[in-house]
């Protein structure tokens, strides 16, 4: 899944595709480099970020999904946003799956599962009110993933319980969504046995660590820039498919 940031705040690429002329061009990089999917967020969640409102998030959309329909009609789109409000215009506009970062907690979003057919990709996260806990990233010494995958396993509880099919849904281990580096390393070595401790497939697990600080850190580099981690990136992808997964929310195609 090629990530498209239709932000002026990412953390991966500073607003380079706000425009949507800029954007365009880089979903046609993506579609040509072999992503299987675009997954388009215009709500930055990087840590610090403001919260924004579904008006503008919806302004921001909008014109990019309207080319991408015309110019890729073939080419399937996410759009990663926790507002019902968004994904339900979304929707009409010829996307397929939405990507909530927020594990589909609104209930207005899970209304919004039940009643159509769409894929959903459910991510585990950490909220403090409208925003998202965001702990110093070095604090906490050595850790387990016992929390971070009980967070995940109500996350997927949350959705069958709202009579959601397995088959519809992706989970998301939401590395670096309050969590520190020393609970996202804890996850990271769990990953091989994620799938038996959440009675999940691994080939239905999202994995999105493209350019994130916990491949820096765990690196030896931490102050490396993000740009500058695509080589991370792909190494930790290469990994991953080892122990069986399959799908990747990806800044680099590789």
């Amino acid at each position: 899944m090629g990530i498209l940031n239709i932000t002026p705040d990412s953390f991966s690429d500073g607003g380079r595709f706000l425009d949507p002329g800029a954007a365009l061009a880089h979903a046609a990089e993506l579609a040509a480099a072999g992503a299987g999917m675009l997954d388009l967020g215009a709500e930055s969640t990087r840590p610090g970020a403001a919260p924004l409102n579904p008006g503008e998030e919806w302004a921001r959309l909008a014109p990019v999904l309207a080319h991408l329909r015309r110019e890729h009609p073939r080419l399937p789109l996410s759009v990663d946003t926790r507002h019902a409000a968004v994904a339900a215009r979304a929707l009409d506009a010829g996307v397929s799956v939405l990507n909530d970062v927020t594990g589909f907690a609104d209930p207005a979003m899970r209304d919004l599962a039940q009643t159509t057919a769409c894929g959903l990709i459910a991510m585990r996260s950490r909220q403090v009110g409208q925003g998202f806990l965001m702990p110093p990233y070095g604090d906490g010494g050595a850790a387990t993933a016992d929390r971070a995958i009980g967070e995940l396993i109500a996350t997927r509880d949350r959705l069958q319980a709202a009579g959601i099919q397995p088959g519809r849904i992706l989970l998301d281990p939401g590395f670096g969504f309050g969590t520190t580096f020393a609970e996202d390393l804890a996850l990271w070595e769990a990953l091989p046995t994620l799938p038996e401790r959440l009675g999940w497939p691994a080939d239905r697990i999202c994995l999105g660590v493209s350019r994130k600080r916990f491949l820096a850190w765990r690196s030896g580099n931490p102050a490396l820039p993000p740009l500058e981690r695509d080589a991370l990136t792909v190494a930790a992808h290469a990994e991953a498919a080892s122990w069986g997964c399959r799908i990747f929310r990806t800044h680099v195609i590789g």
